[in-house]
Order: structure tokens, then sequence, then C-alpha cells
């Protein structure tokens, strides 16, 4: 039995708190549930209340003594930060890569000339466990230090069984060994493996009849992805692929549209996936289609600002009624940063996100993007106490200073880590 946690006089704590249920639209993605010289009261690693310092003061009069008290004067409280979209289990590194971009090769020219996805894919065959669990660590260090108490991981750098299943196991392995909560996506169709070159179906077949039995038999995975694109996936062969996960109990999600536009939006509601990912060039129709079948769509700004194209249409997908959460994409190639703090900066300058909207899509939204909302995402009685204490003041001053890590303190079910 651990000692009460109070956190008291927060200038601004922003709760996510709402009577609405799942992921937030429109206007409410712009209610944070804010509340001026806010507290919390945290026992056994679980939020027990929340309020004013004043109410919360008066309700535990008989208890403070007993509590561990943190005083937030001037400090900005929120959720731990959620990144639901990340590929942080890989072997080696593409520094390299960079230069060849800045001489003008695309995305495709690299991966078509053997580097990409098919580079870190040969290095991460080459890893042991624990070469992947060292490098890894040190990624989740770094994402804890910006602020984030939950990843989701993708798979996708084996397309093979055996090293699909070694990147599953190093997540399971970490989510045992390290305090940030990993959530796990098998993502065996990333790429086609280069000895599938011109014969793609037979590789699909593969991974729908060989490789999606295993995962879902060992318990590896709660979700299952496909890179939908020209040149990778077309929209008839990851549909298949997504509703054989279906069958295994996988929840669908999808990269879509991220080079052209390629029907993975429509898809994605087509299917019933929980999100969609990237959507730079995801078309009208694809975004109404979204709307209307509630699946979010997890924007990647980085990503966009690395690669040098335009970032996604936020503004455009919250004014027509899609949740909009974002996120890091941390991977080896296209965005290596494991901060959530600089992607809210991006979101709010790159897509038009308004500094409340951009906080919702870091926190609760992108909860609901990994079927995390009942746990983590809000500071609500009942939930994890996941908790950030800013060197702000307020959620404006977060998103405003731009580029800067401003993490004080950074509690992980009620336990402080940072």
């Amino acid at each position: 039995m651990t000692r009460p946690i109070w956190i008291k006089h927060a200038a601004q704590l922003a709760t996510l708190a709402s009577d609405e249920k799942g992921p937030r639209t429109k206007e409410a993605m712009s209610d944070l549930g804010l509340i001026e010289d806010g507290s919390l009261w945290i026992e056994d690693g679980i939020i027990q209340a929340v309020g004013s310092t004043k109410e919360l003061e008066k309700h535990y009069s008989e208890r403070i003594h007993e509590a561990e008290i943190v005083d937030a004067t001037n400090h900005l409280v929120t959720p731990g930060l959620v990144d639901p979209h990340t590929h942080v289990v890989y072997g080696g590194s593409r520094e390299h890569e960079f230069e060849m971009r800045l001489q003008g090769a695309t995305y495709m020219d690299i991966m078509n000339a053997g580097g990409g996805i098919h580079a870190t894919t040969r290095m991460t065959r080459e890893a042991s466990e624990e070469e992947l669990i060292e490098q890894t660590t040190c990624r989740l260090d770094s994402f804890l230090a910006h602020g984030v108490t939950t990843v989701e991981g993708k798979s996708g750098y084996g397309m093979n069984l055996e090293t699909e299943l070694k990147q599953l196991r190093v997540m399971k392995r970490l989510q045992e060994q390290h305090v940030i909560d990993i959530v796990p996506t098998f993502m065996g169709a990333h790429a086609v493996p280069p000895e599938y070159k011109g014969r793609e179906d037979e590789f699909v077949d593969y991974l729908i009849h060989d490789m999606l039995p295993v995962v879902a038999e060992q318990k590896l995975a709660e979700f299952n992805d496909v890179f939908c694109e020209k040149g990778v996936y077309i929209p008839e062969q990851s549909e298949r692929i997504l509703e054989a996960g279906k069958r295994y109990g996988l929840i669908p999600k999808i990269h879509a549209d991220e080079i052209e536009p390629y029907g993975g939006a429509e898809l994605a509601a087509k299917i019933g996936a929980i999100s969609a990912e990237h959507l730079l060039k995801a078309s009208e129709e694809g975004i109404k289609a979204m709307a209307k079948s509630g699946t979010i769509a997890c924007l990647l700004p980085a990503t966009a600002l690395y690669l040098r194209e335009e970032a996604a249409l936020g503004r455009k997908m919250i004014d027509e009624g899609v949740a909009v959460a974002i996120s890091t994409d941390c991977n080896p190639g296209s965005s290596p940063t494991t901060s959530m703090p600089l992607v809210m900066n991006l979101a709010c300058i790159s897509m038009r996100l308004t500094p409340a909207e951009a906080l919702t899509a870091a926190t609760y939204n992108a909860a609901c993007a990994i079927n995390r909302q009942e746990q983590v995402g809000s500071l609500e009685v009942g939930k994890q106490a996941d908790i950030v204490l800013w060197k702000t003041k307020s959620y404006q001053e977060l998103q405003y200073l731009f580029g800067v890590n401003h993490v004080k303190s950074v509690w992980k079910k009620g336990v402080k880590v940072v």
C-alpha cells in the first residue's frame, strides 16, 4: 500500500473528461474539461478524485497528512500523452537516407533502390531479441521523457514469420519490463519482401494462411495493419488481409493515401477500421466516408515535414466530422522522432488544429485509436494515474512554445517516473 498522492494548485488541470463516449469530433475536440487551480487525488495508481484544490482539500481534510503532496502552482497538468502509431521496434539506423532525400531522392526511389523499409527489414532480421530490446528501450525512455505514457507499436520489419514474431515478442517483453504501456499491432503487410517481387499475391496468401494464424494463436497482437499504397498493396489485397485479420479477432488499421489518392480512406470506412493512418492525399469522398463510419484519422505531421510533403488536411477533417488523433510515426526512415510535444506543435502549424484540438488528438482521441480510452487519455475517477506536469501555465503556452520539451515530471500508474 503506497501513500496517496495529492497534486494540487495546478494553474490549469486539463482533464479531457466528458460525458460523451467514443472519440471526440468537431466542437467536442476543443473541450478539455479545464479546471483552474485544479487538483487530483491518487491511490494505488488510480485516480480517486478530480476537482478544484478547494474541493479536494475539504473532501480529504482528515487524510491530507497521509499524502505525498505535489505543488503544481504555475504549471499545466494533463493526462499522459498517447502515441497511437509507431514502428518503435527495429534494428539499425538509416541516417544516410536523410542525405539522399536532401539530394532529391523520393520515398519510393529509396525503397526501389533497396533502402527504406527493405533496409530496416534486413537489419531487423539480423538483430537478436536482446539487441532489439536494448535499442527499443532507449526509444521508450525518450518517449517517456517527452510525456508519452502509452504507445502503439507495429511489427512489419520482418515480413517473414520468424522476424514478425520476434518483433511482437519484443513488445510483449517490454510491456512487462518497461513502465510505458505498449499496444501491439501486427503489420506483416508493411511492404512486399524483395524475394516475392512479381509474386505479390503469393505473399498475401502466405501472410493470410501462415502468419496471421500464428500471431493470433500466440496472442501477440491486437490490431492488424496494411500499407495500402501504389507500389505496395493494392486496395483489393489490403481488403483481403484486413478481413482475414478480423476473422482472427484482430482489429483493422490501415496506412492509407500517403503518397497519392488510392482509395485507402474509403476502404478504411468500408471495412470498419478503427483508424486510418497518414492520409496526406485522402480524397474528399474518403474523408466523408470516414466521418460517417467513425474511423479515426491518425495524422502524422512530423512525417510530412521530414518528407517535405504537404501535411494532411487536419482542419478539413475535423470540420467534416472526422475524429482526429496525432502521432510521431516514430520510425527509422521517415520520422525518427519520439517528441509528441513537437507533433502537437506541428499539428497546429501545418494542419491548422487549435491548441485544444491538438491536445485532444494526442490524448483522448489517440487512446480511442488504440482502444485504450477506458484506461488512459483523460484524467477521470477510476482511470490509471498517467499524468504529466508541464513547465507551462496553460495548454495554449504548451503549443505556442515550439520545439522545446516542457515536461517537468511524469507519473505512470501513480508512480513518478520522470
